[in-house]
């Protein structure tokens, strides 16, 4: 790669050529604060708080959008940096929500942060027009505070980016807010709840819908049984909000906090994750024995479900009819379990702790309640419960580790990696192909469908036949290849689709990180990584070897694929349209 020479405050430095300042600066180690920049999302130069001063330059130049050539010489610290970057600030801060002490994201605001650093006081030489402070309810899943919104447009390059595209700026001037096209509530158009939008907020302006208060509702009601469960991806990133290392898997300790918050049971989603891949490898060889819809497509996604739906439902038939492991645990503790156990389901109060803020949406949906009660009661996102966890003032970090319940506690390898864009593919491959050849392969380690890529493919040779597979993380990745496949031009035979960049590891309701640890660490990777070695170190790392999976199919739903099982574990699909 070129270099080039730069001079940052006095002191020379080798930097890459296509480098802007602030890339150059970090590399110096040298943090230009920011915070419409969002590395790979969002680079527009719209917040002015990245201004340096440039030898030769006429004015401040934005840091960000800048690109550096040899010999320039650059100061990031000067008077009138600091001054430019102050009044910044308390012009933002003129015009927004100051109720800091009860913000969801007071002590993990970028703004608030950079507030304090440069010692703005509440209230400053400005003096400006609180906006009218538009708040949008009118989802399931998110919620928007506009009194708090920044302007960045972060939210709106997620959005971008994810090939929705159903927020943006409306109006001009001092009435410029973030909203839909016509002034629509955001439950009125298609947006598929993947909340990128809020992991990329800078502020509290965008958060999840918060379902706290009713978990802490049914444990301190003596009439219910409160059982919870928990995603894969979630143990690899709750130990952020206490902070652990990016990508440190929490899961005996967050078994551990779940107790001592008072829930009856603790399970594994994992289970829901084997039980899935039983049904829907099942589902693939049926459909690829039987001359069914090809290719099948994953349906775990819930956001990727409903962008099917929205944008693509021409192709709902190509869709997995199994639930979510997240549907799929809540309906085998509201039907097997609760059998097993005399307990009656009306009884039960089935939370789930997800990545995911579309999983609030996919809780609500049709056709998801096998015992006639929905299949999941309440679903929080990872922050949720870390908010619960401080909450109840217990140290997280000092937590012994513990282990799930076995009644829904065992799990595999295959299901962990559920977590990661890849994992279904490569747990499914893991069953299908011992299906396929009718005796256990040693080979089980599908690499070519791992790593944080938007897009995979791979040909894999079972019982004689190819199989040709690809995986894609990110909404705009799947609308590229669901073109292909739309028009004929994709010939695969089993696709899996993770509606977030880089799969649930990087989920709408997991730890936010701030843009300078974007642009430091591959956050997606390190949470993954966790997963897989997870993975590795498992005595069971194939779905169909799971013994209590072996059990319920014994004692309750019959073979994978039977009229009872279709009954309790899979699902149907709506036609949306924009």
């Amino acid at each position: 790669m070129e270099q080039v020479n730069v001079k940052i405050n006095g002191v020379s430095y080798e930097v890459p050529a296509d480098s802007t300042i602030l890339e150059a600066a970090r590399y110096a180690g040298i943090d230009i604060p920011t915070l419409c920049y969002l590395k790979d999302i969002n680079q527009i130069g719209a917040c002015r708080m990245c201004m340096v001063e440039v030898k030769g330059a006429r004015s401040l130049v934005a840091a960000c959008v800048y690109p550096v050539n040899d010999g320039m010489e650059v100061f990031t610290n000067t008077p009138k940096v600091q001054e430019s970057r102050k009044m910044t600030l308390e012009l933002l801060l003129s015009v927004h929500d100051r109720k800091c002490l009860s913000c969801e994201r007071s002590g993990n605001c970028e703004f608030q942060k950079l507030c304090n650093e440069m010692g703005i006081e509440v209230e400053n030489r400005f003096e400006g027009s609180l906006p009218a402070g538009k708040k949008d309810f009118s989802t399931l899943y998110l919620e928007r505070n506009n009194a708090k919104c920044i302007l960045c447009r972060r939210c709106v390059a997620a959005c971008q980016n994810q090939h929705v595209s159903v927020i943006g700026a409306n109006n001009r001037g001092f009435d410029t807010e973030i909203g839909c096209a016509f002034e629509k509530p955001l439950g009125d158009v298609s947006c598929v709840a993947c909340g990128q939008c809020i992991v990329s907020c800078p502020t509290g302006a965008l958060t999840e819908k918060d379902n706290t208060q009713e978990v802490i509702d049914a444990i301190n009601d003596p009439e219910k049984i409160v059982i919870v469960q928990t995603a894969p991806a979630v143990r690899a990133a709750l130990g952020e909000e206490f902070g652990l290392p990016i990508g440190t898997n929490v899961e005996g300790k967050m078994v551990a906090a779940l107790r001592r918050l008072g829930f009856d049971k603790v399970f594994d989603t994992d289970f829901g994750a084997d039980m899935t891949i039983m049904e829907e490898a099942s589902e693939f060889i049926e459909r690829v024995k039987n001359g069914g819809t090809l290719p099948m497509i994953t349906s775990c996604s819930p956001g990727w479900v409903k962008f099917c739906e929205h944008y693509y439902p021409d192709l709902i038939d190509n869709l997995s009819t199994c639930k979510s492991p997240q549907n799929m645990t809540g309906a085998l503790i509201k039907t097997w379990y609760a059998q097993k156990e005399g307990v009656d389901p009306n009884k039960i109060v089935s939370v789930s702790v997800m990545p995911c803020v579309a999983k609030k949406f996919e809780v609500k949906r049709e056709d998801e309640d096998a015992a006639g009660l929905p299949d999941v009661d309440i679903s929080i996102t990872t922050r949720e419960l870390a908010r619960l966890i401080k909450k109840a003032q217990l140290n997280f970090t000092r937590l012994p580790d513990e282990k799930f319940d076995d009644a829904m506690g065992v799990s595999t390898g295959a299901a962990v990696i559920f977590g990661a864009t890849g994992g279904v593919m490569e747990a499914a491959l893991r069953t299908a192909a011992d299906m396929l050849e009718g005796k256990e392969l040693d080979s089980i380690d599908y690499t070519e469908v791992r790593g944080t890529e938007g897009f995979k493919e791979a040909i894999y040779k079972v019982a004689g036949m190819d199989v040709k597979v690809a995986v894609v993380s990110g909404l705009s990745n799947a609308d590229a290849l669901l073109k292909k496949v739309r028009s004929g031009e994709a010939d695969y035979q089993f696709i899996e689709v993770m509606c977030c960049p880089g799969g649930c590891v990087n989920g709408g309701g997991q730890p936010i990180q701030s843009s300078t640890n974007h642009s430091f660490y591959d956050i997606k990777k390190l949470r993954a990584q966790a997963l897989y070695d997870q993975d590795k170190n498992m005595p069971l790392r194939k779905s169909h070897l799971n013994p209590v999976v072996k059990k319920c199919y014994e004692e309750f739903l019959g073979t994978p694929g039977s009229h009872k099982a279709h009954e309790v574990l899979h699902t149907t699909y709506v036609k949306r349209g924009y």
